[in-house]
């Protein structure tokens, strides 16, 4: 493959959100690995790439946050996703906005989450920048390292390609327990409220007055 396509490729796979690009990273690394490309531009170009796609979904949702509501609450996995980022981000903040990268469909629902809640743009940038960064280094380290510890490019490709999809399950994994844990304790938060109406008025003074994500949004 000409370099300067596979430089094209990384661009055109990485800036827009979910397009598959897993194989391609591995292979870019294996390629480095071999001399015939350069680690440090395609790391520059793969996360530089993806930043940009990033702050333009973030931008995009700030701007038009009302018909990206809309949008989400059509579906009942999109509003479910939606709110619980959203209540991630106000509670933990920057940590959050890098580690959302990492969870299935975490990158558009972080960017449109932050968007949407109007997170202030200099830290969402600094946050997707440090995921991208840390994301481009794994992607493409697995086929670098890969190549390096087989030999082979056809081994180190499936290597990385399978360690890939092993962290995107326990990456789901961790999602749906904790959007369950969530759930859970909405639940047994209502019916509390259901059983003690009295205490119903005294719900926003003892939460400090601040209205929950699903409200805000």
């Amino acid at each position: 493959m000409d370099v300067l396509a596979l430089y094209g490729l990384l661009v055109l796979t990485t800036l827009p959100p979910l397009v598959p690009n897993s194989a391609l990273l591995v292979s870019a690394g294996v390629l480095a690995s071999r001399g015939q490309a350069f680690l440090p531009l395609i790391l520059v170009i793969v996360a530089g790439s993806a930043l940009l796609g990033d702050l333009l979904m973030y931008l995009a949702a700030r701007r038009f946050g009302g018909p990206v509501r809309t949008w989400m609450r059509r579906n009942p996995r999109r509003r479910a996703l939606l709110e619980w980022t959203s209540g991630r981000i106000q509670r933990y903040g920057l940590p959050f906005v890098i580690a959302v990268r990492f969870l299935p469909s975490g990158r558009i629902a972080g960017a449109l989450a932050s968007g949407v809640l109007r997170y202030p743009l200099r830290k969402y940038a600094l946050g997707a920048a440090l995921a991208e960064a840390s994301w481009a280094t794994y992607s493409v380290g697995l086929g670098y390292l890969g190549s390096a510890a087989a030999g082979r490019p056809l081994y180190a490709a499936g290597i990385g390609f399978g360690v890939s999809c092993v962290v995107a399950a326990v990456g789901a994994a961790i999602q749906w327990a904790a959007r369950r844990r969530t759930l859970r304790a909405s639940s047994q938060e209502s019916g509390e409220n259901e059983g003690g109406g009295a205490h119903k008025s005294d719900g926003p003074e003892r939460g400090g007055g601040r209205p929950s994500s699903a409200a805000a949004l």
